[in-house]
Formats: C-alpha cells, sequence, structure tokens
C-alpha cells in the first residue's frame, strides 16, 4: 500500500489526467446517452428498434473516421489532441440536447460516440501505454477508476437534473462540465512522462517488437483476440442501450435499476485493481484467456434471474468483468505490438470496439421486433463468451511463442 501511495504521488500529474479523460469520456458512452433514449425516442416518434439502427449508424460512422483521427497521437502529443476533442464532445451534448431534425441528432450521436467512446479513451490509453512501462497494470488499474466514477456518479447526477430542470439542461449542464474542465485537463497532461532507467530496462520483458499499423492489419492473431475482446463493449453497451426497455420488461422501477450502477462501480474499481497487480506480475497475455468468465456468468445472470435483486448481482458479475477489462486491454497491446506506433494501432482496436458497440443496439433492437426478447439473447451471448476464452487461450500462445520465445516469459 504504501508503494502504491508513493507511485500515486510520484505520478499524480498523469494519472489524473488519464483519470479525467476517462471520466469525461462517460458524456459518449452509451450508458449515458441510453438515458435520454426515451426522451429521444418520443420526440422523433421512434421506435426501439428505428432507434436502434439510427444509433448503430451514427457509431459505424464514428468508427470509420476513428483510425484516421487516433493516428494523430503518433504524430503529436496527446494534450494537442485533447484541445480539440473535449470542446467538440461538449457541442456534441448541445446538439443532441436541441437537434431540431432527426439528421442532427444523428450528426449529434456521431460526434458523441467519436469524440466521447472513442477519442477521450484512445488518449488515456495511449498515453499511460507510453508512460509507464513497470507499472502499466497498476497505471491502468488507477486512470479506469475515471470511467469507473463517471459510471456511478454521472447516470445518478443526470436523472435528478434532469428531474428537477428537464432533460435538456442536463446535456447543457455536462457540456458546461467539460469547458470549464478542458484547460486543467490539458495543464495535467501538457508534461509529457519519460520512463526512468529502471523502467526501461524492464521493457523487453513487458513490451513486443514494435510493429507497424500494416503489418497489424495483416497479423491473423489480431482478428482471434478481437472476437474475444469486443465482446464486453458489445454486451453491456447493449444492457445499457436497452435500460429502458430492460426495466419495462421486467417492471423494475427506475432509480433503484439506476442505484445499481454504483455496485458495478465499486466492484469494477476493486477487480481493476487486482488485474493490474496480476498484469504487473505476470503479463497481460497470460490472463487474456480468463478475464471473460465473469462476462459469461453476468449475462447468463441477466437472462435467468427477475427479480431485482438479479440487477444488483448482474452489476456486480459485470464490475468484475469491466475491472478486468478495462485494465488488461489497456495493458494489452504494447505486449502484442509494441509502443512506437501505439497510437494508430490502439485506433484500429478501439474502431472495432466502437464498432461492436455499434452492432449491439442495431442488431438486438431489431431482434426485438421480431419478438426475440433481450432475455434470450444474453444467453447466446454467454455462449459466445465460452467459445471465445478458447480462442484467445491459442491466441495467447501464438504471441508468446514469437514475441519472447516458446519458454516462460
Amino acid at each position: 500500500m504504501q508503494e502504491q501511495l508513493r507511485f500515486l504521488r510520484d505520478n499524480f500529474r498523469w494519472l489524473a489526467g488519464g483519470f479525467l479523460l476517462l471520466m469525461f469520456s462517460s458524456f459518449g458512452q452509451t450508458f449515458f446517452i441510453g438515458l435520454a433514449g426515451n426522451e429521444l425516442r418520443v420526440r422523433f416518434h421512434l421506435s426501439g428498434g428505428a432507434f436502434g439502427l439510427i444509433y448503430m449508424a451514427a457509431t459505424l460512422a464514428s468508427a470509420a473516421v476513428l483510425p484516421w483521427l487516433g493516428r494523430s497521437l503518433d504524430l503529436m502529443p496527446g494534450w494537442k489532441v485533447t484541445r480539440f476533442a473535449m470542446p467538440l464532445l461538449a457541442l456534441a451534448c448541445l446538439l443532441l440536447a436541441y437537434a431540431p431534425h432527426i439528421a442532427v441528432l444523428v450528426v449529434a450521436i456521431f460526434l458523441l460516440r467519436l469524440f466521447g467512446q472513442g477519442m477521450m479513451t484512445e488518449i488515456a490509453f495511449t498515453e499511460i501505454g507510453r508512460w509507464f512501462v513497470a507499472s502499466r497494470g497498476l497505471a491502468m488499474a488507477i486512470v479506469t477508476l475515471g470511467l469507473q466514477t463517471g459510471t456511478a456518479l454521472l447516470p445518478i447526477a443526470y436523472i435528478l437534473v434532469s428531474d428537477w430542470l428537464g432533460w435538456q439542461v442536463a446535456w447543457v449542464a455536462s457540456a458546461a462540465v467539460l469547458i470549464l474542465a478542458c484547460p486543467g485537463l490539458l495543464a495535467l497532461t501538457r508534461v509529457e512522462r519519460v520512463p526512468h532507467a529502471r523502467e526501461s530496462a524492464m521493457a523487453a520483458g513487458k513490451t513486443a517488437r514494435d510493429w507497424s499499423r500494416s503489418a497489424v492489419a495483416r497479423d491473423p492473431v489480431l482478428y482471434l483476440l478481437l472476437a474475444g475482446t469486443l465482446a464486453p463493449p458489445f454486451i453491456s453497451t447493449t444492457i445499457f442501450f436497452h435500460q429502458g426497455y430492460f426495466i419495462a420488461l421486467r417492471g423494475y422501477d427506475a432509480i433503484s435499476f439506476t442505484a445499481a450502477f454504483p455496485v458495478m462501480a465499486v466492484s469494477t474499481i476493486i477487480f481493476g485493481f487486482v488485474c493490474g497487480h496480476l498484469v504487473d506480475r505476470y503479463g497481460a497475455i497470460r490472463l487474456l484467456p480468463w478475464f471473460l468468465g465473469p462476462l459469461a456468468v453476468a449475462s447468463a445472470t441477466a437472462a435467468l434471474i427477475t427479480p431485482l435483486w438479479g440487477i444488483y448481482v448482474f452489476m456486480f458479475l459485470l464490475g468484475i468483468s469491466n475491472g478486468f477489462t478495462s485494465t488488461l486491454l489497456g495493458a494489452l497491446w504494447p505486449e502484442v505490438y509494441g509502443i512506437a506506433n501505439l497510437g494508430g494501432i490502439r485506433a484500429m482496436t478501439v474502431s472495432a470496439m466502437v464498432l461492436a458497440t455499434a452492432l449491439g443496439p442495431g442488431l438486438t433492437g431489431i431482434l426485438i421486433d421480431l419478438g426475440v426478447s433481450l432475455p434470450e439473447q444474453l444467453l447466446w451471448m454467454a455462449g459466445w463468451c465460452a467459445a471465445a476464452m478458447l480462442l484467445l487461450a491459442y491466441a495467447a500462445k501464438q504471441i508468446v511463442r514469437r514475441e519472447y520465445g516458446s519458454g516462460t516469459r
């Protein structure tokens, strides 16, 4: 504990910068956008399936742009990218609140997904991946607390503001928070962190040889990894996007449902640090085959347990999954493809993640309109996780063999 506190003190500015980047990415995450889902459907006379298709189209467009925009992190410091990403995210919040036409709604969702879920997380994880080597797992665990803080507090704050002043005012307040926080965040991240000599000496065991983006795109192992690593964003996005439908289907109280978010946040924090410790001790690749286990159980829980307490169990299990996923995947890509082109490579993987979050609401919304309930779909998602664990085990063996030799790392 003393060592971790010393690490936090010595690296506060960089860890705080990553923390805030991920916390403010919440405004473009599905769990936050989904809070306005019912109001937007009513305002524009959309069915659940139609709104899901709009959301999917806007998110797909953001996924297509992200690999090119994320390349900017290999060409300029992260704080310069943040300087234009945060104001554009604030603009997206205002557009969503007062979109006069459905076309403007699509643009607003596109910008929210591109600069919120996409670029804010991309900046945070790319910078932390470069700044830290020996304690990369611990650093990732600390900064991902930002997203968990946003997950725990922002939905409740949104509900309170929207109940008092209206949902549109809640989105205006979100934009104001981003604009006011931008100068402080830039001041924190403006100074680059250079790894200490001891950390650099340990890089050989924590970082793979440097791959180019074109070589990564041709690597079959990448697609094995994506088959597993895309399951968490697909499944969690589906739940959060259709939370209004799920609440109505089960007859839950909305406040009681949102009160389960802090349960998820707390378990995410705890198991994020557990994962960070394991990553620093064993490496992300060794943990790779196992991290989908809690998500498989969580999906089955949401599908099969109908009383309200089942949501709290689901959120607890989803928190375990999120803790392992965010920390593990933040540290994984330097171990697989190096750090020289990490911004562009991470942009490819984040783009795939955004694609998964686009397909989730769209495909599941269509199936719901066709009469396939969300609980039934969640059982299939649990099966996906189980099958993907086998693929990840094979991919991990291939990575260790080619990057670190056939022996143990």
